[in-house]
């Protein structure tokens, strides 16, 4: 049987939250997060998007790309309950649930495809759910290992499904940015393209003599990651505790 992963991340949690609790707020650039000298940006709504606002930015910085920004303070309490139900969601399909934040989780779904009419439905289906009990939407990728799953939950969002099936992971994941490599971070983004590597594909087939200056010894490691073949091991189990979605590692993806 062919493994079938899910990675499902749900839109731009915190904001849409309040946007859901709170119809005034539908609609409008919404920035969830601390005012102040020092305060940061933990999460911002689709609309604010648009100025160039994003997850970890200074708040200030941010109140200078969009003055007219709806500003309002995290409610951890809230956003944990509404986790809640979606993670719920989670294993009423399948005990085999990894998650990465509050928002957002791995899903293997290999033996769960007989019973539910295969990934694609049950992708579908997770997000009907978790639609019609939270108010919320949820981008999910189904592909044969996290690595492209999580990835592709991204290329469609918000509300978006998408499908790579392993005969096509390098036709999908060649002509992406090599932004869209999870991890690499925004710096050395830049770094790697700056020496003329764009592309996932082009990682995949750089030689060693570009790649050695910018990654050292974890070049192959790299290309390995670019070629879709470095998929991570799958430490879910029906025991999997709540801890792995402790309100600390929900700060990054409350941005998705």
């Amino acid at each position: 049987m062919t493994r079938a992963v899910l990675h499902v991340d749900m839109d731009a949690f915190y904001a849409s939250v309040e946007q859901h609790d709170d119809p005034r707020l539908a609609g409008q650039p919404l920035i969830v997060g601390w005012e102040g000298a020092r305060g940061v940006v933990a999460a911002a709504s689709y609309e604010v998007r648009r100025y160039g606002v994003h997850s970890a930015m200074p708040m200030r910085a941010a109140l200078k790309r969009c003055p007219h920004a709806v500003c309002v303070r995290p409610r951890m309490q809230r956003y944990q309950e509404v986790s809640g139900v979606v993670f719920g969601v989670f294993r009423e399909v399948t005990p085999l649930v990894q998650g990465l934040s509050l928002d957002e989780a791995f899903l293997d779904v290999t033996a769960s495809q007989h019973l539910s009419g295969g990934a694609v439905e049950i992708a579908r289906g997770i997000k009907h759910r978790i639609a019609e009990r939270t108010g919320l939407t949820a981008s999910v990728g189904v592909a044969p290992n996290k690595l492209v799953a999580k990835i592709a939950s991204d290329l469609m969002k918000p509300d978006g499904l998408t499908v790579v099936e392993p005969e096509r992971v390098h036709a999908v994941l060649d002509p992406l940015s090599v932004r869209r490599l999870p991890g690499l971070g925004r710096k050395t983004g830049a770094k790697v393209e700056a020496a003329g590597i764009r592309t996932l594909g082009e990682l995949r087939s750089a030689p060693d003599a570009v790649l050695w200056p910018l990654f050292g010894r974890y070049s192959a490691w790299m290309r390995e990651r670019a070629s879709a073949r470095c998929i991570g091991s799958w430490r879910a189990s029906p025991t999997w505790r709540r801890a792995a979605c402790a309100p600390v590692a929900s700060w990054r993806a409350a941005s998705g």
